[in-house]
Order: structure tokens, then C-alpha cells, then sequence
């Protein structure tokens, strides 16, 4: 199953080097099994906005070791992929970019077809072959309608997925600038939530290496909203975000959370026995 990742600083821009690279479930780390592409975007205070994306294993990739370590922005987002729909390429690398907003998605999504009827000419936005790339075109066509309401359009199109097209999951995260939004539906795939506040002190920990790491850097200084598949360091304040629920944090990290649609999909995905083992979280 592919992996998730998001980090909001507010105001300040800082680096991400802690989670994507030394953290004791790093991004890195995570990728040994989703090894078939990555993607980081990085949004700053000055409006200068960075994607790049490599469809290789993240840990084993230069580029992706010096973004990490370079890289200062008040928002990231990052997607490891494990290809289910569509070949392993660059064009299939997630995240991707439309009307200023980066999205990356955790599921999957079938009857593409009909995806691609209810988006009729606006099917020229997609340039992939993923299930993600259609789902993101889709919703960006949602928020269109909803006169760029972005929350108005993630309900519409939440519903609409729910109602009428067969899916497994549609687990996500969009950022545009000063804002980022995540979302879990249905229950297959866990989404975490941390609000880390600064301190004085430094954070100790083992990296995945079984290394000491010591992480002084800004991410300690500010306050940061993290979003995650998986709880990547022993924080105790990692918080499940729920079935449904979507959660949006502001450009001052103001949080708000609200579930928006509670019932089952129509057309649950059923998923073959290796299919779902491609799905699961549990490591080898």
C-alpha cells in the first residue's frame, strides 16, 4: 500500500529532514516496501512551490536524500508508491499538481470508465494512467463547481465516490498554499494525526538504522502539524483521524475536524487475497 505524508509549519518555513530521512519509521524507511516511486512537494512562505518525483525507491535515490536534507518550506507533502493501477513511470509518480493544489492519494479505486464519463472533457487533465490521477481530477472538477470551495468540493465529490463508484479506499492529502487537507474513507487504511508544539529541549531517538539521532533543528522550534500513515516516531500524541473524517489545518495551523459522511461505500471493492495483501500495513 502506498504511503502518505504531510507536514504544516504555519508561517515558518522548515525542513522535513527528521521525517523523511532519520525519524525511527522515516519516510526512507517506509519505502523499502513501496519501492516503486516517490514524490515530494514543498510549498514555502514566498510562495516558491518544489515537485519532484523519481519512479525509484526513495531510499536508494540521491535526489531524494538531498531534497530531504536541503529543502525548508512551510508546507511538505510525499507519497511512496506501491503501483496497483497504471506502470511504474514518471507520469504515474504521485503527487500531482492541478489549479495550485498537489495531491496524493492511499487506495484504491475501480470502474475507471465511469470515471472518466463523469469527467467528460475535463479527462484532459489527467495525463497518467492511475486510478489517483483520475480521482484528483475529479475532485478538482467538484471544486470547481463549488466556486473553489475546497471543503464544499471534497464533500460533493466524497459522496458522489460513495454513492456510485466501486472502491477500496480513498485516503488522501491536498495541500495548496497555507493549506493543507486530509482525508480517510472508509475504514481500510489508518491516517495519523500529530500536533507537535515547540520546546527547549532536543529529541532523542533511534533513527531506522538503530542510529542516535539528535533533531534540533527548526521543526523543534515552531509548532508543525504532521499527517501520516503511520505513526512514525514514538510521539504518544499520534491521534487516529477517523472513517470519514476530514480534517483541514489553516495557514496560523488552526485545526478543524468534522466527519462528513458516515455511511459505507455502495460499491465496496472486494479484493483478491494477494491484492489484499498488497494493501495491508503489516511489515514482512
Amino acid at each position: 500500500m502506498c504511503r502518505l505524508f504531510a507536514l504544516h509549519a504555519g508561517p515558518h518555513d522548515v525542513p522535513a529532514e527528521f521525517w523523511l530521512l532519520h525519524a525511527p519509521d522515516s519516510f526512507a524507511a517506509q519505502s523499502e516496501g513501496n519501492a516503486q516511486g516517490f514524490g515530494i512537494a514543498a510549498l514555502s512562505t514566498r510562495d516558491a512551490a518544489l515537485l519532484v518525483r523519481n519512479p525509484v525507491k526513495a531510499a536508494d535515490d540521491r535526489l531524494y536524500r538531498q531534497v530531504s536534507q536541503r529543502a525548508r518550506a512551510s508546507q511538505f507533502l510525499a507519497h511512496l508508491r506501491y503501483a496497483t493501477t497504471g506502470e511504474v513511470s514518471l507520469r504515474n509518480t504521485h503527487p500531482f499538481l492541478l489549479d495550485n493544489r498537489v495531491f496524493a492519494h492511499n487506495g484504491v479505486v475501480g470502474d475507471l470508465p465511469e470515471l472518466e464519463a463523469r469527467l467528460g472533457d475535463a479527462v484532459a487533465m489527467v495525463g497518467g494512467t492511475t486510478d489517483t490521477e483520475r480521482l484528483f481530477a475529479l475532485l478538482t472538477l467538484a471544486i470547481r463547481r463549488a466556486g473553489d470551495d475546497v471543503r464544499a468540493g471534497i464533500v460533493a465529490a466524497a459522496h458522489e465516490l460513495a454513492r456510485d463508484i466501486e472502491l477500496y479506499s480513498i485516503n488522501f492529502v491536498l495541500a495548496s498554499n497555507g493549506h493543507l487537507w486530509a482525508f480517510r474513507y472508509p475504514e481500510h487504511n489508518p491516517l495519523w494525526l500529530l500536533r507537535r508544539e515547540p520546546h527547549g529541549d532536543p529529541v532523542v531517538q533511534n533513527d531506522s538504522a538503530g542510529t542516535l539521532h539528535l533533531h534540533t533543528d527548526s521543526e523543534v522550534t515552531y509548532p508543525i502539524v504532521v499527517v501520516a500513515s503511520e505513526r512514525m516516531d514514538d510521539d504518544p500524541g499520534w491521534e487516529p483521524i477517523g472513517v470519514g473524517e476530514l480534517v483541514h489545518i489553516g495557514p496560523d495551523l488552526t485545526l478543524e475536524r468534522e466527519v462528513i459522511i458516515d455511511e459505507l461505500p455502495a460499491k465496496p471493492m472486494v479484493l483478491s487475497a494477494h491484492a489484499a495483501r498488497t494493501q495491508s500495513y503489516e511489515r514482512a
